[in-house]
């Protein structure tokens, strides 16, 4: 990762809620969907912040805040110090330019009526400065061997392709603007393991090349932890745990973060035999209707008093503030503790 310096991307207490409403003809709104609920955090050139969370935690919602897919109902998205969140028209369109999404479904995010060529094209049409009409198919023909395709493809359909293929394509759509941002929302999770590794190792190989920052959205603890410099830990639409990918994977301090990582797959018989399981009872609560203080209380046995009444702040725990492992290591728990993961 780079020398950290100002961050590119800082989110400052954002807020997604969509309303819920009864009624036909008159409707009214009878409470919210509480999505994503006073997240923050920051992303520094050259870095890959890894996002990680149970499904319905908020973290698809988070991508398409920041992508203006979604408008937030509340907060910041500064990008150079600029708030996109409150940018509309052609000033929108000119950030959009430097970040850039590559989405979850390789098969569904392409259109099909379109070629390779037409697809990877696409974004010059919308910045025509980018690249001058006559010089488009020579940079779609480029974009396609950076990423590992064959540049004679350009005619070609995305049936034509397989998942990993159209995953490229995506990518390569993605860089044709040279963004600085890429947000990728769970982009091997559609594909087979083999696949995977592939694209992951092309998206690393991508970011030095061009010099990329990535928020990298998954729920797969491992690739996770290959890809990310540092990892945020959501539930239930709000950060319980930051830190570095060291500090979240082998000291997390939050029991939501420990739990996961229980749950990860354990190849070394002995090493399984003599780990510690932690099984969370009860259903994750309704978005709509979410627990007092601490959302993570009712599965939680630390819990106490003070979980219900309080709730936590995501801040590094003061007894971890002077030591190097715990710095910028923060947790959203009031009994947050060290725990040593072992792994094979």
């Amino acid at each position: 990762m780079a020398d950290r310096g100002e961050p590119i991307l800082q989110v400052r207490n954002l807020v997604k809620h969509f309303p819920l409403t009864q009624g036909i003809l008159f409707k009214r709104q009878v409470g919210a969907v509480k999505a994503v609920d006073d997240v923050s955090f920051e992303l520094y050139q050259g870095e890959t912040l890894g996002i990680v969370g149970e499904s319905g935690c908020g973290k698809s919602t988070v991508a398409k805040l920041l992508m203006r897919l979604e408008q937030p109902t509340a907060g910041q998205i500064l990008y150079k110090g600029e708030d996109i969140a409150r940018l509309s028209g052609r000033a929108l369109k000119a950030v959009r330019r430097n970040i850039q999404m590559v989405f979850q479904d390789p098969y569904t995010s392409l259109n099909p009526r379109m070629t390779v060529g037409d697809i990877i094209g696409e974004p010059f049409d919308i910045h025509p400065e980018v690249a001058p009409k006559g010089d488009r198919r020579r940079k779609v023909r480029e974009l396609l061997d950076v990423v590992g395709l064959n540049p004679e493809y350009i005619n070609r359909y995305p049936h034509q392709f397989s998942g990993g293929q159209r995953q490229r394509i995506g990518i390569a759509r993605g860089l044709a603007l040279n963004p600085e941002i890429i947000v990728c929302d769970e982009p091997v999770s559609a594909l087979d393991v083999s696949v995977q590794a592939q694209v992951i190792n092309l998206m690393e190989r991508l970011q030095d090349e061009f010099e990329l920052s990535y928020l990298f959205i998954a729920h797969d603890l491992s690739i996770v932890r290959h890809i990310s410099d540092r990892v945020a830990v959501m539930y239930l639409g709000k950060l319980a745990e930051v830190g570095t990918d060291a500090q979240i994977y082998d000291h997390p301090t939050h029991p939501y973060t420990q739990a996961l990582l229980s749950a990860v797959p354990q190849p070394d018989p002995a090493a399984r035999a003599t780990r510690e399981r932690i099984i969370l009872t009860g259903d994750v609560p309704s978005p709509a209707n979410p627990p007092s203080g601490c959302r993570f209380r009712t599965r939680c046995w630390k819990a106490q008093d003070k979980c219900a009444k309080e709730v936590p702040l995501l801040a590094v725990p003061e007894r971890y503030r002077d030591s190097d492992s715990g710095a910028r290591h923060a947790s959203a728990c009031h009994f947050a503790e060290e725990k040593d993961i072992v792994h094979a």
